[in-house]
């Protein structure tokens, strides 16, 4: 299906929950809402699902003006923070039940065929009250699966589940969305998981859609430095600078040749905490610090440095000890950098030519 949102705002009293935005949803795919708490991602889902309406602007589904429709009249199927289920049913008559008001032959085959691709048919005749979060979660999500809804809206449905079992959703969600025809909204805080869904993402900060469009490309060129905040887990290192005829003039007196547009003076420079190391390569610059902090996670080594850039985060591959107060020294290929404007808007990534560039 195609959901095209025209100019949609929302305001509750005198506050503006969401302002005038536009957003058209590509049919089969994953579109995700990523943004903090309170940046605007369930009312927006909400006002999709019709259990709101906006203050302002259209909805439409497929050339079909819906605003005034209420949710009962539209086949959209929602998955929540919390786990709701029927308490009063099995985990089979949850998920049939769908399938019982569509007046679906082979319910029990098509149930069993749902709960084996989220590996709960162990459970199909226990009840919800004695099942985990997490095997109450995916009983959640193959009711929302076997309502076979063209639009599935998933309001941050791991928040409330333990690392582990946020892992092994997350894996299986990418294939079920993979494999199947609706148009999914999937709400996260998480850069991770917009990374790893795939499909579109719309960046958003208190009610304001910031940037929208494929995944890959909103997180390897951020329109701003608010898109790059919100898009970046670990928070992109920035670093104030000047822009010279040859580059930046960076903190420190150091350097870097970098090809910029004319006409630029402060400047901030943005570094990914995976585009430091601590290994040198051919053509790298340096910058010795400090560590503050070296925090392991996984199979990776957060390492905090005091340096004269400011303070700085390097996500380092590997297990790697060092002690508080240590010297170290981090390694950057200029080509890895980031460059936003006084205004915030974007002026070179990775890869990408510089705006109004040479």
């Amino acid at each position: 299906m195609e959901l095209v949102l025209d100019g949609i705002s929302k305001r509750v009293g005198a506050q503006a929950w969401l302002h005038g935005m536009d957003m058209a949803l590509h049919g089969g795919a994953v579109t995700v809402l990523l943004g903090a708490t309170q940046a605007g991602k369930t009312s927006l889902m909400r006002i999709m699902a019709g259990l709101d309406a906006p203050t302002e602007g259209r909805v439409r589904v497929d050339g079909v003006d819906v605003t005034g429709m209420p949710v009962r009249e539209r086949n959209v199927a929602m998955v929540y923070q919390q786990f709701i289920n029927y308490p009063s049913l099995t985990v089979a008559d949850n998920i049939a039940s769908p399938l019982k008001l569509r007046g679906e032959k082979h319910v029990a085959q098509r149930v069993r065929e749902l709960a084996e691709r989220l590996h709960i048919e162990m459970f199909l005749n226990r009840y919800p009250s004695e099942l985990s979060g997490g095997q109450q979660q995916r009983v959640a999500l193959a009711r929302a699966l076997a309502k076979g809804a063209p639009l599935m809206l998933l309001d941050e449905p791991l928040v409330n589940l333990d690392y582990k079992l946020r892992e092994e959703l997350r894996d299986e969600l990418t294939q079920l969305f993979a494999t199947g025809d609706s148009t999914v909204v999937y709400a996260t805080t998480e850069p991770g998981e917009a990374l790893l869904l795939g499909g579109y993402t719309a960046v958003l900060h208190e009610g304001e859609l910031l940037q929208y469009g494929p995944t890959a490309e909103v997180f390897h060129a951020p329109s701003s430095l608010r898109v790059a905040r919100a898009f970046s887990d670990p928070p992109m290192n920035l670093v104030p600078a000047q822009a010279m005829a040859q580059g930046l003039r960076l903190p420190g007196g150091a350097a870097l040749d970098v090809a910029l547009p004319p006409g630029l003076q402060d400047v901030t420079l943005g570094v990914r905490a995976s585009a430091l190391r601590l290994q040198a390569r051919p053509g790298d610059m340096a910058v010795q610090g400090v560590v503050e902090l070296a925090e392991i996670s996984g199979s990776d080594t957060f390492v905090h440095a005091a340096t004269p850039w400011g303070e700085l985060v390097a996500q380092v591959t590997g297990v790697h000890y060092l002690e508080l107060g240590c010297t170290v020294t981090l390694h950057l290929d200029p080509a890895q950098v980031y460059v936003f404007g006084a205004d915030g808007a974007l002026v070179l990534a990775p890869g990408r030519p510089q705006r109004g560039g040479r």
